[in-house]
């Protein structure tokens, strides 16, 4: 079984995470980011979206309080233009027509992710759905990923985990997964992912099917 992250991995949502920043940033008086400064926090949450926006940690008195003003504005613009990395939706063609399951694990809240994910038509070839606040903790913690595999009736130990962010090598190996970096997705120029103890990189989704293939010769 493969799961993906979203965020940054399987669909490109900074357009519409930094449109709602830019919203909140303007409606505090301040100028809009550019994308391009905006692009490595998206995988980041509103922590790292109000870290960038604002300067501001979750110890700040009004963090709690932007924060709910920032997903407030994002739920207005979060489906503006979603959209499929280059090959993945190739990818979960060949996925599902091969027979091998495939399922979501986000720390994106629900009430976004699933409308979101049905928005693209998603919803029904999926094995699972398991976002942020579906369990006791988010990645880094590998609580949603063990629900995953308790909701796709397979075992940790069958599942490549695939993630543009560090958080979601370290909880794939948490849960003794195969764990894969996905390249192409919200990272920093800062960010090292050959040190995040993956066990893959690949440079696009297509490069999956090759990893999956060659571990089922191996096994």
């Amino acid at each position: 079984m493969i799961l993906f992250d979203l965020d940054g991995t399987l669909v490109d949502t900074a357009p519409d995470l930094g449109f709602a920043l830019n919203l909140q940033r303007e409606r505090h008086g301040l100028a809009p980011l550019t994308m391009e400064a905006i692009r490595p926090y998206a995988s980041h949450g509103s922590k790292g979206l109000l870290g960038l926006g604002f300067g501001l940690t979750p110890d700040d008195k009004s963090f709690e309080e932007m924060r709910i003003e920032y997903l407030d504005l994002y739920h207005q613009v979060f489906n503006r233009s979603p959209a499929f990395f280059d090959g993945v939706s190739e990818l979960l063609t060949v996925l599902e027509q091969s027979g091998v399951s495939w399922g979501v694990v986000t720390n994106k809240p629900r009430r976004f992710a699933a409308p979101l994910i049905d928005s693209m038509h998603l919803i029904h070839s999926m094995a699972c759905l398991v976002c942020g606040d579906d369990a006791a903790a988010p990645k880094p913690a590998p609580d949603t990923l063990f629900l995953a595999c308790e909701q796709a009736s397979v075992v940790p130990s069958e599942c490549f985990f695939v993630g543009d962010a560090e958080r979601d090598i370290e909880a794939g190996n948490a849960a003794g997964m195969k764990t894969v970096v996905a390249l192409w997705g919200y990272l920093d120029k800062s960010d090292r992912p050959m040190d995040w103890g993956a066990n893959f990189a690949i440079n696009h989704p297509s490069e999956l099917r090759e990893l999956i293939s060659k571990s089922n010769h191996l096994a």
